[in-house]
């Protein structure tokens, strides 16, 4: 087994009672990989990360680490730490007993368990902090001691539920920073658990996409930015007109449509941003139901014979006037190409 497959999902199920939430997962994560598994609520993701802590019996399969077979392994027997989206820190215990915690449960003392702790906190940046209690420390330092907590115990893979999701925007902007900092420098494999995809793209180096236990796509974020394989996964990252095709042919809520240019042999569908659809010109009309200033763009939102199309474009053109009609393309040179369709 190579470090590309440091981690192995084979033929996972995981179920609740009679309700199988993950039916027969196949997944391989590489060592030092940063991977996010992104998608909506009772996708099941939260499930499968579960799983491989140790905290749900799968039903089948197995879990593989470092060529282990840890399947039945209890959780605290298993190399791998768990970083809660509530920090779970003990309120009566300062920030260097926080992280000196699960240290002492192993039997570590003395300078061994200070070198350590003192390691982990350098790692952090909160060596300064360490005799402050929870509660007089910023929701990202309290994620970090957390995170320092579970890096002293030297887990091979690192788990991470909803880590910045308790945090305001400017915080989960440092944090994002802060996390992928201690992966490449710590080298330790990590495995974080969210819904948002800006967080994903901005920190993965992989990303799985899950839909109703499945795996929609795999891939770089660039891949799933710029490559969606599916409508489901086009319309989570934000290609917000999104059709299948019948032969080579739009379908539509009122029938099909023909295109301008001939779509690709294989497509099963399209999607357009609504940064990719041309206003003013094309062979189609919409009339404005909803605009608004974004900043650098102007968002607008056309009722069609098509169904409702999303377009935008730059606010220091002059703005469309609401319930005017406007001509428009969706150019099927800017479209991403689905392979899969029927997901929504």
């Amino acid at each position: 087994m190579s470090d590309a497959r440091f981690l192995c999902l084979e033929k996972l199920t995981l179920s609740y009672g009679k309700n199988v939430a993950v039916p027969e997962m196949n997944l391989d994560i590489g060592k030092g990989e940063l991977v996010a598994l992104l998608g909506p609520s009772g996708c099941g993701k939260t499930t499968t990360m579960r799983a491989i802590a140790g905290l749900m019996e799968p039903s089948s399969g197995a879990i593989i680490l470092d060529r282990v077979d840890i399947t039945r392994t209890p959780a605290n027997k298993r190399p791998v730490g768990l970083v809660f989206q509530s920090y779970a820190l003990f309120p009566h215990l300062n920030v260097y007993e926080n992280v000196a915690f699960g240290l002492k449960l192993m039997g570590i003392r003395g300078k061994k368990l200070d070198d350590k702790v003192q390691e982990g906190l350098r790692t952090v940046g909160l060596s300064k902090f360490a005799t402050r209690k929870p509660a007089e420390l910023s929701g990202g330092q309290q994620q970090r001691v957390s995170l320092a907590r579970s890096m002293v115990m030297e887990p091979k893979v690192l788990l991470l539920d909803e880590p910045l999701s308790n945090l305001d925007a400017r915080l989960r902007l440092e944090m994002r920073t802060e996390l992928q900092r201690v992966q490449k420098e710590s080298g330790v494999t990590m495995i974080f658990v969210t819904h948002d995809q800006v967080e994903a793209l901005a920190m993965a180096d992989r990303i799985i996409v899950m839909l109703d236990g499945h795996i929609e796509q795999i891939g770089t974020p660039e891949d799933i930015y710029n490559r969606p394989v599916s409508d489901f996964v086009a319309d989570f990252v934000g290609f917000e007109n999104v059709f299948a095709l019948e032969g080579r042919k739009l379908k539509t809520p009122t029938g099909t449509v023909e295109l301008s240019d001939t779509p690709p042999r294989d497509a099963k569908g399209l999607a357009w941003r609504p940064s990719m659809v041309t206003l003013g010109d094309g062979p189609f009309e919409g009339t404005i139901r909803g605009t608004s200033f974004a900043g650098g763009t102007r968002e607008y939102l056309l009722d069609t014979p098509l169904g409702p199309i999303k377009a935008e474009c730059d606010a220091s053109l002059p703005a469309h006037e609401f319930g005017s009609v406007l001509k428009f393309d969706l150019p099927v040179t800017k479209a991403a190409s689905l392979s899969r369709v029927g997901s929504l």
